[in-house]
């Protein structure tokens, strides 16, 4: 059995040589789970572990595939779920590797701190305000709301590893939690807690230009091209449970979705 080592990554001593497969460790063929899913979470689970890092390569899936003791298609599609999430990426003609930007799946409903965590980067924010107030005309219609109803807000920049990624702008209203300091590191999570986690959301995308002020607060030039989400999240009985606007750095993430032609 050959040994696969990862390009881009140092090779050990001679004497201590592991195969990809010891470094993510073994598949079990008597496991209850799917090969499949079992490759999957562990490739998932070397990347939020750092053992596989940006940019490294994975070996030939037919070379996988041998090292692992399972059949090419289990390798194909437990790598094509997880480029489908974002986690790696296929290069025409270089193989497969661990996503260095920022791919982000347009169809998977999960907040900043969870996309992070799963790519193995460390999330943090910066609260640039977490308040108390009132309803607006605009945001009563879009959570249908009674006007003056109470709401919280919670504005902070994103960071993934240090590195700034996103403003955002979260709305919910007051009935969801606690208090504006329920929200520690994650709204969702704060939302899950408190039993309002959405079940389902409207996403919009659209490019923009970063104003001076954004800019700034980014770490890019003003004017520097991004990306804006706007959310709607909505519970299992249809109420809205929060409006987000995020504004994405544009060289730093990618949005992807899986289409599939109609039925004809």
């Amino acid at each position: 059995m050959p040994h696969l080592a990862l390009r881009g990554v140092r090779a050990p001593p001679e004497d201590t040589v592991t195969t990809f497969a010891d470094r993510i460790g073994r598949l079990d063929s008597a496991g209850h789970a799917p090969l499949y899913l079992q490759l999957q979470k562990q490739l998932r689970e070397a990347i939020q572990n750092q053992v596989l890092s940006p940019n490294d390569a994975l070996p030939a899936e037919r070379d996988l595939a041998e090292d692992l003791g399972v059949s090419r298609i289990t390798v194909r599609k437990a790598l094509d779920g997880l480029v489908g999430e974002g986690l790696l990426t296929r290069r025409q003609g270089a193989g497969t590797f661990v996503a260095a930007r920022v791919e982000k799946s347009f169809s998977k409903l999960s907040s900043f701190t969870e996309d992070m965590i799963s790519r193995g980067r460390v999330p943090r924010s910066t609260w640039l305000s977490r308040a108390t107030g009132q309803v607006t005309p605009e945001e009563s219609l879009t959570l249908g709301l009674s006007p003056g109803a109470p709401v919280y807000r919670f504005n902070r920049i994103r960071f993934a590893d240090d590195a700034p990624m996103a403003l955002e702008y979260s709305t919910v209203p007051a009935f969801c939690m606690r208090g504006p300091e329920a929200v520690e590191a994650s709204l969702y999570e704060a939302l899950e807690k408190s039993g309002h986690r959405p079940a389902r959301a409207l996403q919009r995308l659209r490019a923009v230009l970063f104003t001076p002020e954004q800019a700034d607060l980014l770490g890019v030039a003003s004017r520097d091209p991004g990306l804006l989400i706007e959310r709607r999240g909505f519970l299992r009985d249809g109420r809205v449970v929060e409006v987000t606007q995020s504004y994405y750095r544009g060289d730093a993430y990618d949005f992807v979705a899986e289409l599939n032609a109609a039925p004809s």
